[in-house]
Parts: C-alpha cells; structure tokens; sequence
C-alpha cells in the first residue's frame, strides 16, 4: 500500500505497478484518502475508513477523469469530518440506493388491497391513474409534502370533485403509512400526512318525489333490461345497496320470516332487512332461471350484473330524472321511513349503518321537519287564541 502526499501533479501520471490490477495510493494527509490505479488504466478516488461497528467501508468520491484533484480533496476531508463524529458516508449511501421508486411501494399496496378490500379495483383505479403517473419514477424520500399539496391544488383546478381529490390525497397517504408498517426504506415519513384535506360537503340530498317516482317505473316498463324494474323496486323498497341486491342470492329469502339476509355487505359484517308485504310482493314475482341461484341475475349469462348503466340511464333519460343515480334509491327508501316518523335509530339499523352518527349525519334534518310538522298539527288542532 503506497503512501504518498496526493497532489495534482502525481495522480495525473500515476498508474497501477507492473503485473498488478490496481495499486492503492493512500494520501500521507488526508486520512483514508485513497487514488485507486487499475491495470485497465482507470483511477478513481475513494474514502476508506471503519464504521461505528467496526467494518471498513470505502465510499467512492468519484473518477479522476470526471473530477479534478482539488474537488476529491475537498470531499474527501468533508467525507473524513462525518467519520469522526460519527457518521457513516457509505452506509448513507447504501441506505439511499436501498430506497425504492414509488411505483414499487404502490404495487405492494395493491397486492396487499387485493387480499381484503371487497373492491381493489378502486385503489387500484386511483393508483394508477392518478399517484403512479405523477410519482412513480420518484424515490420515496424525493416526494415531498408541499409538491405533493401542489399536485393536488392542481386536481381541483382540472375539474375534480374535492371528494376525488380527497380519496386520491387518502390512497396516496395509505401508501406510505403500509411503507412504515413494513419497514419499506424511505416510508418512515409519511409526506402526505401534512398536507391540509380540504373541507367540502359530500352529503347529497336527492330524493325521489311520488311523481318522478311514478315517471321511473312508466319508463322501467318499456326498458329492454326486463329485469331492471324489479330491481329498482327492491331497492326502493329494503334501502339495499346495490352490490348487496346484485349479488344476492335465493338461498338468503326468507319470506315465511319476511327477511332478506345480505351475507356480505360494505362493512363486511352480515345484517338481515325485513321484507315489506310489497318487497315480498316483488320478490314472488321474480324469475327463476334452471341451475342459478341469484335472485335478479342477468339472465342471458346467469350471473350477476356487471353493470346496468345502459338501460338504467335511458330510463332515468326517458323519465326526466337524469340527475338521480341508483343510490339515490337508497336515499329515497330512507327519507320516506324519516317523514313517516320512523327514529333515525331505526333507520340507521335497516339501513345498515355501522354507528347511528352517520345515519344523523344524513338524515337529522329530515326527521326534524317531521318533528315541526307535528307539532305545527298539534298547535292547529288545539286552536289557541293568546
């Protein structure tokens, strides 16, 4: 191991000795400051010192043909500083390399979605519309909050509903926060956690009328989907979503208890609806297709629908409701129950809700005009003159 003073003059004709493939020549000055000369007539200059643990490391500071001496001298003494107190510049870099690209974190985010979520698709869908294409080339600790507040300023400004935005801002931070969990290099902090969530309303407040109602199902009638006016009946009358009521199944009827029984819902949890005499009505007038056990099938494939968005926009279209989505069946079924005087508690149990907050959430105000109207009847009926 040669020692020598570097300077400038030496390292540009110095070479590696003869029947060797490379010689090291360590600088006299600067501890650990190392010109590496190989047969092939390459040089390189180098930083070797122990870690903390004990183990030599050597950090590359770079080629001689890319930097002059006086820059390799300069990094090596910064480079020497941190070893004294302490550091560890190749462990540092190494940790860095480590570091994946955001598109492979959002993979594992995937995988990991498709092993519980009842619909990965739509994590998938905000993935890689939206997160992959903006960041994916990006190492996790390049993304940084207020790019990442910027980007989605930007959301809004194309045109995106705040309640996109936000489950793009939700899904983006779920990415670093598994990152953590699974000790991924780079997750430990979660870029996205500070950024602010804008406050918007998400509630929406469509209802049908008795009138709109009656103009749905003329249309239902003339649909070419014989099956959608049942459906859309069912759903008005249990208040079922609709992916329970797709999927549903005649094995989950009772009808001598009058119950429909969803085995898989939105909460993952199984629940039972009672059956009005008018469901049952509906559901004694289904169709029953040999060797299918679905309740409202598709009846040229037997299976479940994959989508009724053809026969159910012309209804809507030809019913003059364009502005109501099938949900707002849901809606409709509980906003009847609550100006009928049913307690929200009730409706939050038919409805299905995990907590009764989210069924007060929605609907307090409509059992509040229930409650004006009844007492602006009892005020009537009393006919004070004061």
């Amino acid at each position: 191991m040669p020692k020598i003073k570097l300077d400038h003059a030496f390292c540009l004709t110095a070479s590696c000795q003869p029947g060797k493939r490379k010689t090291d020549y360590w600088d006299l000055v600067t501890t650990g400051f190392v010109l590496e000369c190989r047969s092939t007539g390459g040089k390189t200059y180098y930083l070797r010192y122990f870690d903390p643990g004990g183990r030599q490391r050597q950090h590359k500071i770079g080629s001689h043909a890319d930097i002059t001496f006086d820059q390799a001298r300069k990094a090596a003494l910064r480079l020497r500083s941190e070893v004294v107190l302490g550091g560890d510049p190749a462990g540092t870099k190494d940790m860095k390399k480590s570091i994946p690209l955001y598109r492979e974190l959002a993979a594992q985010h995937i995988a990991h979605a498709k092993t519980f979520q009842k619909c990965p698709g739509n994590t998938e869908a905000v993935l890689r519309c939206h997160v992959t294409k903006r960041w994916g080339k990006f190492r996790l600790d390049e993304i940084k909050t207020q790019d990442i507040a910027r980007w989605l300023g930007e959301k809004h400004e194309e045109g995106l509903a705040p309640a996109t935005v936000e489950k793009i801002r939700v899904v983006f931070s779920r990415s670093f926060e598994l990152g953590r969990q699974w000790d991924v290099p780079g997750a430990e902090i979660n870029p996205v956690r500070n950024v602010p969530r804008r406050r918007f309303s998400n509630i929406r407040e469509r209802f049908l009328s008795t009138a709109e109602t009656e103009r749905l199902f003329t249309a239902l009638r003339e649909s070419d989907n014989q099956q959608l006016e049942l459906i859309v009946a069912l759903l008005l009358l249990t208040g079922a979503r609709k992916s329970e009521l797709l999927n549903a199944e005649w094995g989950h009827v009772d009808l001598e208890r009058r119950s429909l029984n969803f085995p898989t819902t939105k909460s993952g949890k199984p629940r039972r609806v009672p059956l009005s005499q008018a469901a049952v009505d509906v559901i004694e007038r289904l169709p029953k297709f040999e060797n299918c056990p679905y309740l409202v099938p598709n009846p040229k494939t037997k299976k479940p629908f994959v989508t009724l968005k053809h026969s159910w926009e012309t209804a809507r279209r030809t019913a003059s409701v364009g502005d109501v989505c099938m949900h707002d069946l849901r809606r409709t079924f509980a906003s009847n129950l609550v100006n009928s005087g049913v307690d929200l508690y009730a409706v939050g149990k038919l409805l299905g809700h995990s907590t009764p907050a989210i069924t007060a959430q929605r609907y307090a105000h409509l059992a509040n005009d229930t409650l004006l109207a009844a007492v602006e009847a009892g005020a009537a009926k009393m006919k004070l003159q004061v």
